[in-house]
């Protein structure tokens, strides 16, 4: 919904890190990336920020499946241990270091 929002009224909420420093924040460009790929412009998306890629497959991913938890087709899961939940750290920290670095680079700061 917010994409289309943001690309039919041309309303959108400027990045607050940058606003105030001049640097990007890893989630720069994904406004501009999403409503770019609701118009089919891939190319556009990736270069505003690739991760929109990502989260574009986990929401398409996730979507169908809160809709068949709700009608009862697919079980509610089980919570995931401390343990597992420990090892995403990692992952998760150089995939949001990869997209602050890809940013940097965008706007000519690293």
């Amino acid at each position: 919904m917010w994409p289309i929002f943001t690309d039919s009224t041309g309303l959108g909420l400027p990045c607050p890190l940058r606003t105030l420093t001049g640097i990007p924040c890893p989630g720069c460009g994904l406004t501009t990336a999403a409503v770019a790929l609701v118009r089919g412009d891939v190319d556009t998306a990736v270069a505003a920020n690739p991760l929109i890629l990502a989260l574009a497959a986990v929401t398409a991913g996730v979507v169908p499946l809160v809709a068949l938890r709700a009608a009862g087709v697919v079980p509610t899961p089980e919570p995931w241990s401390a343990r597992r939940r420990r090892g995403l750290r990692w992952p998760i920290t150089l995939l949001v270091l990869a997209s602050w670095l890809f940013q940097l680079h965008r706007f000519g700061l690293g």
